[in-house]
């Protein structure tokens, strides 16, 4: 590369100019090509023009080849294209940035780099198109060290501070984790500029750097859609889905229109918290002001109902979509599978499969789970061998997961442990704690304490895997080995994430802790709670006192259990609603067997139907059943 620096010196190639261009052999004009190349429909049209452009004796006159080149990239053509550019005897900056520019396009960025390093052997002096087109390369091959020589030469010819190229360098050196350097490329720029402000906003977000994208978003004076979009979808993705949900708030204040990203961003946001109120304001919202509702804003439109626990709506929304692809059907089958809805997915699975739409992993993932949560083991088989015999997709774990807790569900430990012990890819603590789970439901302790060896050898676990085995443990009165799982789970370094539900009361998202007392309404919860304890005694209930960790009094425990937090959560929301509302809670941690039954039985004492939507899946608790048939 520094042997090509020195080149620099060389006099910059002149742009193609059509002026210059003879035409002594009195076939068409330059131009004449330009305009028969723009009006081409399709890349078959691109092959009988260059063969004419050949013809006539034009296939090394820059200014045709350039176009050529181009209308190549648009019509996804890049190998044609580079078979052209082959060709050309004397190549200049210009037709190399087409090139390039082709390249990325096609996201075949470790070809863009090796073209523009030819172009330096060649001793081409680079201009700011085809740095701006190579640096954006650099970005998404993540090549540092490329980048910063790209740099090098930008600075060198005096170019490092035009928009585009800063632009550039704030993304490559974002994407590289160089954020000191990406802030000084961007404290380099002039001050105001809403399109840089936008891409360091994204930058900081990415490395969860909220508070300093804030304040670059703050110190813009006219903040167009995109920059709200950036700053709402960089909330949301850092979990900070109440401030997401405000912030797009004031930028309706602002009188900014939002676009289908914004929406997408908002939707996303509602169905992590299971605001289904909010959710559905959005909804009207994109038919007020008349956002189209593509598959992506379909899909997200789904999504959300899912998430959410309105299967009904996500199901009006898919049957409203004219036309459907293949993330469409995904996010109904999904969503219909998380909701127990086994049937009614595997349905939507053979539509897909009947309009010739080609199913993803992703597809395989919803069906296979849909036929986990309704105990479909053979139908369950074929799907998987129709994946990898059809279709050709090699399982993931997630498709492995599916399988095991299908052979969890209906009682087949053993089949699942040998199914573990024969699959292609290095199980993960996931795949052995959905196999522990099932032996503490079936009472296969056995071949629980087996599994429970491969567990604590994870080195993925995580805290939940040594709360669920201290569970097991705890459950057979062996208090000294379930002091042994939390001892590791300390000598680990893990710290067990607290549970924390939610509640959508009129629009607003009220959350819970174990034990909360912080709450405004914290006295009428707490009576709603005795009053709640005191029916449940009249049912029958007694509390699990055995899953309870700790080596305390049985009345502790019980408490320890009625103050979990989707408890709480339940108590506001029937102290806060009117007594036909549904219920809906959101929880970040599996749901405890102990609180399962007690909700059980306070839908069959009130009335009400009341929607959990856990870690693993959804429970619709009605009449005192549950929908995932008390395995989960």
């Amino acid at each position: 590369m520094s042997s090509a620096l020195a080149s620099f010196a060389c006099p910059l190639a002149s742009p193609p100019n059509s002026n210059r261009i003879s035409n002594s052999n009195g076939s068409k004009h330059p131009r004449q090509f330009i305009s028969l190349l723009q009006r081409s429909k399709n890349i078959h049209q691109i092959y009988q023009l260059h063969a004419y452009i050949i013809k006539t004796g034009h296939d090394q006159n820059p200014f045709v080849i350039f176009g050529l080149l181009r209308r190549c990239s648009d019509f996804n053509s890049i190998e044609y294209a580079f078979k052209i550019f082959q060709k050309i005897r004397n190549r200049n900056v210009y037709l190399y940035t087409a090139l390039i520019d082709g390249f990325v396009s096609s996201s075949s960025y470790f070809d863009a780099i090796l073209a523009y390093h030819k172009m330096i052997y060649q001793s081409i002096i680079p201009d700011n198109y085809v740095i701006t087109s190579v640096l954006k390369a650099c970005g998404h091959e993540m090549d540092l060290k490329v980048g910063k020589g790209v740099h090098g030469q930008a600075l060198k010819l005096g170019i490092s501070l035009e928009r585009s190229i800063s632009l550039k360098l704030v993304e490559l050196y974002g994407n590289c984790g160089k954020i000191d350097d990406a802030t000084r490329v961007f404290e380099e720029m002039p001050e105001g500029d809403v399109v840089g402000s936008t891409v360091m906003i994204g930058t900081y977000m990415e490395h969860g750097l909220v508070d300093e994208a804030r304040s670059v978003f703050d110190e813009v004076v006219e903040k167009d859609t995109v920059c709200w979009t950036a700053m709402i979808d960089g909330l949301v993705g850092n979990g900070e889905m109440n401030k997401a949900l405000e912030l797009f708030r004031e930028m309706q204040r602002e009188n900014v229109r939002p676009n289908e990203v914004t929406i997408v961003c908002l939707l996303s946001a509602c169905s992590q918290l299971g605001a289904l109120e909010l959710g559905r304001w959005v909804h009207s919202y994109i038919g007020k002001y008349e956002i189209g509702v593509n598959h992506i804003v379909g899909s997200a439109l789904i999504g959300m109902y899912s998430r959410c626990g309105s299967i009904e709506e996500a199901q009006r929304v898919f049957d409203d979509i004219f036309e459907k692809d293949v993330t469409t059907y995904n996010s109904m089958i999904v969503g219909l599978a998380m909701n127990g809805k086994s049937s009614e997915a595997i349905e939507i699975f053979n539509l897909m499969l009947r309009e010739g739409i080609e199913p993803c992993k992703i597809s395989f993932v919803g069906v296979l789970n849909a036929c986990s949560h309704g105990g479909l083991l053979d139908l369950g088989h074929e799907i998987f061998h129709l994946m990898t015999r059809d279709y050709r997709i090699t399982p993931q774990i997630e498709h492995y997961g599916c399988m095991i807790d299908l052979f969890g569900r209906v009682g087949r430990l053993e089949d699942a442990y040998n199914f573990v012990q024969r699959m292609n890819i290095t199980p993960d603590h996931v795949i052995w704690s959905s196999l522990l789970s099932a032996c503490k439901i079936h009472g296969n302790l056995k071949l629980g304490e087996q599994i429970a060896k491969h567990l604590v050898n994870c080195v993925d676990a995580d805290s939940s895997a040594y709360v669920l085995l201290s569970q097991i443990y705890s459950s057979l009165g062996k208090w000294e080995e379930a002091a042994q799982a939390r001892a590791k789970m300390k000598e680990a370094d893990f710290q067990k994430e607290p549970g924390c539900s939610s509640i959508e009361v009129n629009g607003e998202i009220h959350e819970f802790l174990l034990g909360d007392i912080w709450h405004p309404q914290k006295d009428k919860i707490y009576r709603k709670l005795e009053e709640l304890n005191a029916m449940l005694k009249l049912e029958g209930y007694a509390p699990e006192t055995e899953t309870v960790l700790q080596d305390v009094e049985d009345d502790a425990r019980a408490w320890a259990l009625a103050i979990h937090s989707e408890r709480l959560a339940l108590c506001y929301g029937l102290v806060s609603t009117e007594p036909s509302r549904t219920l809906r809670i959101v929880k970040n941690l599996r749901v405890c067997s102990d609180c399962h039954t007690v909700i059980k039985l306070i839908t069959k004492i009130t009335g009400r139907k009341i929607v959990v939507r856990d870690r693993k899946r959804f429970h619709h608790f009605e009449n005192g059943v549950c929908s995932c048939g008390d395995y989960w």
